[in-house]
């Protein structure tokens, strides 16, 4: 099959897009290398997919309008997972208008561009980040999700309902996922698993926030890749799917659903920095502060429909994630 992935330099589009050269697909990747974080890593990256004769990279900004347009019109994919976005919670405190730019006017781009070229599925990636203030735990896609904490939720909130309006205005089948703290090798060095090694090879004091009482439902990557491909079949409305299952999330007036993919399994986050400091082989100095700025205590996917739709659920365990991270670390940077 053709995919067409938005983000193949970042974390995440990075493994799905070696997943699916791996299994024999052709894939076109698009990423800004935008510099949030090194770019020398985003490079490695595709460095690592260019080794594939059925990879094309176009190096564009999800703002360029006409460039995405003609992308999406040569490459001729069957599905699109629309991945690439300006992340992180912390930041978007500190340059607000990248999220504006990247996540609502590029989100839009892909849209309209898919809207001339219409797909067998669009794939949006969302985020856990949109549950905010919920209370309800575990999070289950059909709570309300209208009290964002961050501008980084608000604008991947807004993508889920541009999304669910081109799905119900030009019957483009699509389904957001929404995807809880992922983590593995060639991770994003501003999480805390990149920067907790980081700094506990050099002898520093981690930054531990909330006090270590903080709970987080880690996903790892390659869990995260297995849902997303096994949804990517999962077409809704009436080419795919198009009877509700229990739980379900499928829109009564569009071709249109929302999925968690976690492992819902929150891990305590003394218990993440004894899985990293058993890793690495070396013990934590911890500086404890307070709550930061748009930080929620506990996340918690509850990713029954992910299981009824595929017969597939995340189930790597902290540990054995966490030491493949450190692996790929010690390696990178020998």
């Amino acid at each position: 099959m053709r995919f067409l992935i938005t983000g193949t330099a970042g974390f995440i589009g990075f493994h799905l897009a070696r997943r699916l050269l791996a299994d024999g697909h052709v894939v076109a990747g698009i990423d800004g290398m935008t510099p949030y974080y090194d770019v020398k890593l985003k490079e490695a990256r595709h460095a690592q997919l260019a080794k594939s004769n059925n990879f094309t990279a176009h190096i564009v900004r999800l703002e360029d309008e006409k460039r995405i347009a003609e992308i999406v019109s040569s490459a001729k994919p069957d599905i699109v997972f629309h991945l690439a976005a300006q992340a992180g919670v912390r930041y978007s405190l500190e340059n607000p208008a990248a999220y504006i730019e990247s996540n609502i006017n590029g989100t839009f781009n892909m849209l309209e561009a898919l809207r001339r070229h219409p797909v067998q599925h669009l794939i949006f990636a969302s985020t856990s980040s949109v549950y905010g203030a919920g209370t309800q735990i575990p999070f289950v896609e059909t709570a309300a999700t209208d009290q964002p904490l961050t501008l980084y939720a608000a604008t991947k909130k807004a993508g889920e309902l541009m999304a669910h309006n081109y799905a119900h205005l030009w019957k483009q089948p699509i389904t957001a996922t929404r995807f809880f703290t992922v983590y593995g090798p060639w991770g994003r060095p501003d999480m805390a698993l990149f920067k907790f090694v980081f700094s506990i090879l050099k002898g520093e004091p981690i930054e531990v926030y909330g006090e270590g009482k903080m709970t987080r439902d880690f996903t790892y990557v390659e869990d995260l890749v297995e849902g997303l491909i096994r949804l990517a079949h999962c077409v809704p409305g009436p080419s795919g799917l198009g009877e509700a299952i229990p739980g379900d999330t499928l829109s009564p007036v569009a071709p249109f659903r929302l999925v968690n993919i976690g492992r819902g399994a929150p891990v305590a986050l003394p218990d993440f920095i004894e899985a990293i400091e058993q890793a690495v082989g070396k013990k934590a100095k911890r500086n404890l502060l307070p709550m930061q700025p748009g930080d929620v205590p506990a996340t918690f996917a509850n990713s029954d429909l992910l299981e009824r739709l595929t017969g597939y659920r995340p189930s790597t365990d902290i540990a054995d994630g966490v030491e493949k991270f450190v692996t790929w670390y010690r390696g990178y940077f020998a």
